[in-house]
């Protein structure tokens, strides 16, 4: 039987879409106005691109697509105030061009503070009256829709949750909460969850290769963290399927509306761990009206280089230490250093000469100096010029700056400059120290052993523009740009380090301490948010502890650690295999609690150990096959280890199967083919874990890589192998099938 309110829904949904499209045409009509402006004054023309910023930006916010505009109701008890004491409203679809709030007061439903409804969604919209519509979710009278529970109904009687398709309500969903605190009904008792049916529904949505929103169904303990405070540092420890990714972009959101000044003027930056992921979140901010956050990989930070070659673990694991910050900067006091032997510039009739012992008293009292290395250069110039003209008194009238003029374009003052304090980019600094054992020596002295010396060694190319950078290169790169400084007069990417306003880290768990000094030099006041899961780090430098990776952040201004403890992506026949694995990663650790179970449970298949390559290929090409069926038009992760991800590949490319495999648009296809390294924070209807027993041999982490793989999937998960499985997950799949 259809809900008795779904007509008076939909009549309420279609009046707010309809105001939308006036909203969106009253926009476009002063965008057009705009442009039709000719002529004026330097701040007319100003003005008026002031005016089509804002317009070009309010039409982003405007824009919804496909999602649901309104997806909640709350209904206040008589004399409730909204969450804080504060009334309905917000910024209407990111305010008008002033950036002044709309949309407050009451709403149809009654006044505010004497009872009332209000409509919940993704921006604020209002009548042509200025009463609210609709309220933005990230308003503070929308806070008890996310966190009223039936112990703390925070004011409410009712919470209504929508199932939508496109602008059709098709059901609602209520949580009803008596005078006592209790709610009626076990809708709000299931699993402390808010709207367990629509939350329900969302998750058995099939997956399209990038993640939604989760707006809608955001639960009381993510709610938390979304709204936590702007300063400091807030780190997010979630086990997989936590949302603690959406919940990190919704935060994001949710900041640059509560503060947009000063942050839409600073920057929100959002730090993933590969293409891959970055591609996969993409839409995640537009869907809630934010465009102005920027994506990047940690070693695409630096702008002036990108890897393009591979290098040993032990290589990398070492440039990803926290010793290298002490390398470079040593090795950059060693390029401020004195001259060997005398130099002399010829000058009128006499001789002018800077012995090694002066020229070691300028260096030292420049060394003094606070500064970056090449923002000093001036320094030493000034003592030199001064130097020079102490030794003409008496014999020529000239003061230290008419010599400079004359001086600092001779040849030979050049090379004496260059001697003593060279100018430098970081990857000319990086190309002389890594090419040049000598200086590898003199800069590792008593932190590098001889063996790891030898590991930073790499041939020199003909110009720093050829060298072969590695991914770890790149924190390097951006360590010494942080100790040079820009070269005097130059801009572009290698002058300073963009900051921002509140940096966004996911995947933190699994960046190197270089890493990390790279993407704190970003947070411009150190607000962050971390985000990570402690049993899921497979990198060279798995941190013990928060604190352990803390230590290489900004704290300065405090931080806070917030828990997620339930699993809204594996059912629970898949969290209790991934156990298995996370107790031998992780021992003592548990895996989030599931939300759901679905009756499918795990599968494992196997090949004799002395099946031919050929029978290895038709039975991974035939399991993906099934799985891809099972899961109607929904997507497959196929999960291999780094040394067969390319014989897999092969092996469903010989079976007809279209596939994605690494890079920006690996997820573009139904079925994608990826290492564990690239299918950090990736979610699939149904995942082909290939081999367990070599991804545990192979990575240095290979147990927290496994749980990785084992908990990608929303609803189904296969193993394919032909090696022995690993022992724990032996005994949970009894029989042939489970031992090869």
């Amino acid at each position: 039987m259809a809900h008795p309110d779904l007509a008076s829904e939909q009549a309420h949904l279609d009046r707010a879409y309809e105001r939308l499209e006036v909203m969106r045409a009253e926009t476009e009509q002063r965008l057009r106005e705009a442009f039709r402006e000719r002529g004026g004054t330097f701040q007319s023309y100003t003005e008026r691109d002031i005016r089509v910023r804002n317009a070009l930006a309010r039409l982003e916010r405007l824009y919804v697509g496909g999602e649901a505009l309104v997806f909640g109701r709350i209904d206040r008890q008589a004399g409730a105030l909204p969450a804080g004491g504060q009334e309905a409203g917000g910024q209407e679809a990111g305010g008008p061009e002033a950036g002044g709030p709309e949309a407050g007061g009451q709403e149809a439903g009654g006044r505010a503070g004497e009872g009332g409804s209000f409509h919940i969604g993704r921006l604020a919209i209002s009548d042509a009256d200025h009463e609210p519509l609709v309220v933005d979710w990230r308003a503070p009278v929308a806070e008890p829709f996310y966190r009223a529970t039936g112990a703390h109904p925070m004011g409410l009687r009712r919470r209504r949750h929508f199932l939508t398709e496109g602008r059709r309500v098709t059901d609602l969903e209520d949580e009803l909460f008596s005078l006592e605190g209790e709610p009626a009904g076990e809708a709000g008792t299931s699993r402390r969850l808010a709207g367990p049916a629509v939350l329900l529904a969302a998750l058995e949505r099939a997956h399209t290769g990038r993640m939604r929103d989760i707006v809608a169904t955001v639960q009381s303990e993510q709610d938390e963290v979304i709204r936590a405070p702007l300063p400091g540092v807030l780190v997010v420890q979630g086990g997989p399927g936590t949302g603690k990714t959406a919940v990190a972009l919704h935060r994001a959101a949710y900041l640059l509306y509560t503060h947009r000044f000063p942050l839409e003027a600073q920057g929100v930056l959002v730090v993933g761990p590969n293409p891959t992921f970055l591609h996969y979140i993409d839409q995640v901010l537009p869907s809630l009206g934010e465009t102005g956050a920027e994506m990047s990989t940690a070693s695409g930070l630096y702008g002036a280089a990108s890897p393009v070659a591979c290098e040993s673990a032990a290589a990398a694991r070492l440039k990803g230490g926290p010793r290298m910050a002490k390398v470079l900067r040593r090795a950059v006091r060693q390029r401020e250093r004195a001259l060997r032997r005398p130099a002399t510039v010829p000058y009128g009739g006499t001789t002018l000469t800077l012995s090694p012992e002066a020229s070691e008293e300028l260096v030292r009292a420049v060394k003094a100096r606070p500064g970056t290395h090449n923002g000093r250069r001036r320094a030493l110039e000034g003592l030199l010029w001064h130097h020079f003209a102490a030794q003409l008194e008496g014999r020529a009238a000239v003061d230290a700056k008419a010599l400079a003029a004359e001086l600092r374009t001779r040849p030979e003052v050049k090379e004496m400059l260059e001697r003593m304090w060279p100018l430098l980019t970081p990857e000319a600094f990086l190309h002389d120290l890594f090419g040049a054992p000598p200086l590898i020596q003199l800069a590792g002295r008593g932190l590098l052993s001889p063996a790891e010396q030898e590991l930073l060694y790499r041939p020199r190319s003909p110009s720093a523009e050829e060298v072969p950078w590695t991914a770890a290169d790149m924190a390097l790169l951006d360590e010494a740009g942080a100790l040079l400084g820009p070269l005097p007069g130059r801009r572009g990417p290698t002058a300073q380090a963009r900051s921002y306003g509140h940096v966004v880290v996911d995947e933190a768990q699994d960046l190197t301490p270089m890493e990390l000094r790279m993407v704190a030099r970003r947070a411009r006041s150190g607000s962050m948010t971390v985000v990570g899961d402690l049993a899921q780090a497979t990198g060279p430098w798995a941190p013990a502890s928060w604190e352990e990776l803390l230590a290489h952040l900004p704290t300065r201004r405090g931080w806070k650690l917030a828990t997620l403890s339930v699993s809204y992506r594996a059912p629970a026949e898949v969290m209790a295999l991934a156990a298995r694995a996370l107790a031998m990663a992780l021992p003592g650790a548990t895996v989030p609690e599931p939300v759901r179970r679905t009756g499918s449970s795990p599968r494992a298949v196997a090949l004799a150990p002395m099946g031919d390559d050929r029978a290895w290929s038709e039975l991974v090409s035939r399991t993906v096959s099934e799985e891809l069926q099972s899961v109607a038009d929904g997507t497959v992760g196929v999960l291999a280890p780094d040394s067969l991800v390319v014989a897999t590949g092969d092996a469903l490319g010989q079976a007809g199967i279209d596939y994605g495999q690494v890079g920006a648009h690996a997820l573009d296809a139904r079925v994608s083919v990826l290492g564990l390294r690239h299918a950090k924070g990736l979610e699939f209807d149904a995942v082909v874990v290939v081999e367990p027993a070599r991804i545990v041999a192979e990575g240095p982490q290979g147990w927290r890589a496994l749980y990785v793989a084992l908990t990608r999937c929303t609803r189904r998960l296969a193993i394919v192998h032909r090696e022995p499985l690993p022992e724990p997950l032996r005994d949970a799949f009894p029989g042939p099938s489970a031992g090869g």
